[in-house]
């Protein structure tokens, strides 16, 4: 099987030192020899290289694989005769055998590949050596190349029907099974099947420390496989101590290869469901708990009904994180899944500067082989830089975050803190009730405790301040407490943060940070939704500058009073807006005069705000850009409003590859059409984004009446907008690879790390699918 992300190696070494080889030795070779494989014949070593000790496995793979057929490819043309002409995708159709090369522009005979120097009479090396490119007589020369029977392309037909056709294979023979035996190892197998899948759903390790028949705890299969067995009779006399010897299906190796079958499984029905559609990809690093550096690829596409899909598929252990190595992982997972740059048409990265750097980087070097696969900096990526930016530069502001943090550190250091606080707050909670002043509701009120900020994700400080808040009373107690119960170190430092929480400034920042941070979490949270479009996006930034700016002119009023009853209640003393401002540990004599109300409004309020809006203005430059203002003219919203036919024309220009000169003239004719229907059919009223567009097109089955619009629509779905699904898939990550499961290798990871990423999709794949394939990946004992 055929994984994501191989290397390139060079294999292949003589007979001699093959035969005096361990057995141990060879599988490891063998292994090796089958993770890199390549699926383009061009960039393939020569069966006649490969130790014949593992030649078979060699070829049982790349037939269970099947041929190189990358439907989706825009095949170049070659002047042949005076005539421009290419390979036709539909010969694929009528060849089974048939194989392209990207790399060589070539077609290829997949039998003739694996067993034609099993033959004496070696016949033309059209098919097999530099390749096929006539293609003015293509069809004809593919006739001819199949010949009469007993021809060199039939003999090795036959040769990989018999390699692949197990009742024929050596091991059969000597092995014949009886029937009574095959039935036994099926229920076996499908058994070890059911436990693997539940403990890959689950996201549980396999092995135990103790796996010997003594051990009151053997690791989660082998118990798991304990319980079905004391839970079923059919299948405890086929498993555990009831299977013969050599066939328990127990040992590690057994189970990474039924785990591999599974991830192969998983990662056939993604490919099968984009097909030849255009798509974009969303690539991130990572280090797992082992200190390894991990990289992840998403791939963004539009389903036949319209709907965004991103499937996450796979991890690879990069060691060398440049922008080469990086387009070289991409490259090789292209070539190995039948994909094609032809068909890309966005690309979405966090913006580290090996991916974004205008030299030399990811994106220029995709840009070179593909230039209609747009950029897209992370939407999330840029809130998170914008927030940060505006806490290192305002010292205020900067601060306070310290103080919260200092203020989440200082009380959740210890469990008897914690303890103390969850009893402050159940005791105040019981008083509140008392006195008939607290709301109830299910789902209201449950324990709590400050919840931590991330360093890395600046929308979790909005959480502690929400914490803060709820909590404010409880946590001033706790540091009472504190101060009263140990005259030390720790006691000076909870007297500290206990006289910055009660003063007015502590709690006027934390209310303006509140009300920000609250307007920028909500489009936080919309951005990482899976199914976000980049116009929807794009209106989301703009409704929060919006809301920004009318904060900055209208809510200076509103905040000091919602502060000024904060601090009433907590005892807090409020000064007078119109008193002069003094600030705490300078000298009055040389101080600018200036009231609270100027400091609060001016230099905090107006400042910290304006900040945030010109950065949000900065990093969100790629809104302001022609690509994106013309997208922005496809939505629905407020009756297709902001429909404009040049604009929408000027986008299709930008996608020289969709849209020919001849596409250009019938889209202008086309669009007219559209606008006019989209207008007056009530199927189309109330649609809220691009996203509800295209289904709703697609459910009246005028996807294919404005056959140009749709494509103009799904290439503005298709562009990335977060890469939220790579940082979930890395969160997951630390599921599956935790502290004590550290030592996992890299293919493990990455088959377990699929499977559960893309649980919808492992949920709908039959036991006997993954059977037949873990069956077919080499010679097994159990037949079925």
């Amino acid at each position: 099987m055929e994984r994501f992300f191989k290397r390139k190696s060079s294999l292949g070494s003589s007979d001699s030192v093959g035969n005096s080889r361990t057995s141990s030795s060879r599988q490891s070779e063998l292994d090796g020899v089958l993770a890199n494989l390549q699926a383009d014949l061009g960039l393939r070593i020569r069966m006649i290289e490969y130790d014949t000790n593992i030649r078979d496995e060699v070829r049982r793979a790349y037939l269970q694989k099947g041929p190189c057929q990358p439907r989706g490819h825009s095949f170049p043309q070659s002047n042949i005769s005076g005539i421009n002409r290419r390979f036709i995708p539909q010969w694929f159709d009528e060849f089974d055998w048939l194989e392209y090369s990207v790399s060589k522009d070539a077609a290829f005979c997949l039998y003739c590949y694996l067993f034609k120097s099993n033959f004496e009479q070696v016949g033309s090396e059209a098919f097999t050596g530099a390749g096929f490119k006539n293609w003015k007589k293509g069809r004809e020369r593919m006739k001819v190349h199949v010949g009469p029977v007993g021809s060199v392309h039939n003999k090795a037909r036959e040769a990989a029907t018999n390699l692949m056709n197990q009742n024929t294979h050596i091991e059969t023979a000597v092995s014949k099974h009886s029937e009574q035996a095959r039935v036994a190892y099926r229920r076996c197998l499908i058994a070890s099947i059911k436990c693997i899948k539940f403990l890959l759903r689950q996201g549980l390790s396999f092995c135990g420390n103790d796996e010997s028949a003594t051990s009151s705890n053997r690791g989660n299969y082998l118990e798991l496989l304990q319980f079905l067995a004391d839970n079923d009779e059919k299948v405890k006399e086929v498993v555990l101590e009831n299977a013969p010897g050599n066939l328990k299906l127990v040992a590690p190796k057994i189970q990474k290869d039924i785990v591999n079958a599974c991830a192969g499984e998983t990662l056939d029905v993604i490919m099968s469901g984009l097909k030849d559609r255009l798509f974009s990809i969303l690539v991130d690093e990572a280090r797992d708990i082992s200190v390894k550096e991990q990289m992840a690829m998403v791939l963004r596409y539009v389903d036949d009904k319209g709907h965004v899909i991103e499937r996450f598929v796979g991890v690879q252990h990069v060691t060398d994180t440049t922008s080469s190595s990086l387009k070289d992982a991409i490259d090789i997972f292209f070539s190995s899944n039948g994909l094609s740059f032809s068909k890309l048409r966005g690309q979405g990265y966090d913006g580290a500067s090996n991916m974004r750097g205008e030299l030399n980087d990811l994106k220029t070097k995709i840009l070179r082989e593909q230039p209609c696969a747009y950029y897209v900096h992370c939407f999330a990526h840029q809130l998170q830089l914008a927030l940060v930016a505006v806490a290192k530069k305002n010292i205020d502001i900067a601060s306070f975050f310290t103080t919260t943090n200092s203020v989440v550190n200082h009380v959740g250091v210890s469990c008897k803190r914690r303890d103390a606080l969850r009893a402050q707050l159940q005791e105040e909670l019981v008083i509140a009730f008392e006195n008939d002043c607290l709301i109830t509701e299910r789902g209201l009120h449950q324990e709590t405790s400050l919840k931590r900020a991330g360093d890395t994700r600046w929308s979790s400080h909005y959480g502690t301040i929400i914490s803060i808040i709820s909590m404010f009373s409880s946590v001033i107690h706790v540091l009472q407490m504190i101060i009263d119960n140990n005259p030390n170190d720790s006691a000076g430092e909870a007297n500290k943060i206990q006289r910055e929480m009660l003063t007015f400034q502590f709690v006027f920042h934390l209310f303006l940070m509140k009300a920000i941070l609250g307007l920028t979490n909500d489009m936080s949270q919309a951005l990482q939704k899976k199914n976000q479009e980049i116009v929807n996006a794009m209106a989301l930034v703009k409704s929060c500058k919006e809301n920004l700016h009318w904060m900055r002119n209208n809510g200076f009023d509103a905040l000091v009073e919602e502060v000024s009853s904060f601090c009433d209640k907590h005892h807090i003393d409020v000064p007078n807006m119109d008193d002069a401002f003094v600030l705490p540990g300078r000298s009055r004599r040389n101080a600018p005069i200036k009231t609270n109300r100027h400091h609060y409004r001016v230099e905090l309020f107006i400042y910290v705000i304006d900040e945030q809006l010109t950065e949000l203005d900065d990093r969100f430059n790629e809104v302001n850009t022609e690509l994106l203002i013309c997208l922005a003219c496809l939505s629905p919203n407020d009756s297709f409003v902001a429909f404009d036919k040049q604009k929408l024309l000027r986008l299709a220009q930008f996608y020289p590859q969709d849209f020919s000169y001849g596409d250009l003239l019938a889209l202008e004719d086309q669009l007219e059409l559209y606008i006019h229907y989209v207008c007056s059919s009530s199927d189309f009223f109330d649609l809220q984004g691009i996203g509800d567009l295209a289904k709703k097109m697609v459910e009246t089955r005028m996807h294919r009446a404005f056959n140009y619009v749709y494509l103009l629509i799904t290439l503005a779905l298709v562009l990335p907008v977060a890469t939220a699904l790579v940082e979930r898939a890395f969160s997951l990550m630390n599921i599956i690879k935790g502290p004590l499961q550290n030592k996992m290798g890299d293919q493990w990871l990455s088959d377990s790390l699929l499977v559960y990423v893309e649980k919808d999709v492992f949920d709908c794949i039959e036991n006997e699918a993954i059977m037949l394939r873990f069956q077919n990946m080499k010679p097994r004992r159990g037949q079925l």
